[in-house]
């Protein structure tokens, strides 16, 4: 049983459906492992729990993103 771990932000139901729908359909097509063999987990992490360049990824989006986006 292939596991596929995704590391990334909060993502709405619908993204996280596609995420999964899409993923599993490529790694299927390159492996050709049937589809049903996949497990996939999504971690999601806060943007005050990431960090980037020595900065925490929340203060990078500061003035950027708008505040509504960002966890």
């Amino acid at each position: 049983m292939p596991v596929i771990t995704i590391d990334g932000p909060a993502l709405s139901f619908e993204k996280k459906e596609k995420l999964v729908k899409e993923v599993t359909q490529l790694v299927s097509d390159i492996t050709n492992i049937p589809q049903e063999a996949y497990v996939i987990f999504i971690k999601e992490n806060s943007y005050d729990n990431m960090g980037q360049g020595g900065i925490l990824i929340s203060e990078k989006l500061k003035g950027i993103v708008p505040p509504s986006q960002v966890d």
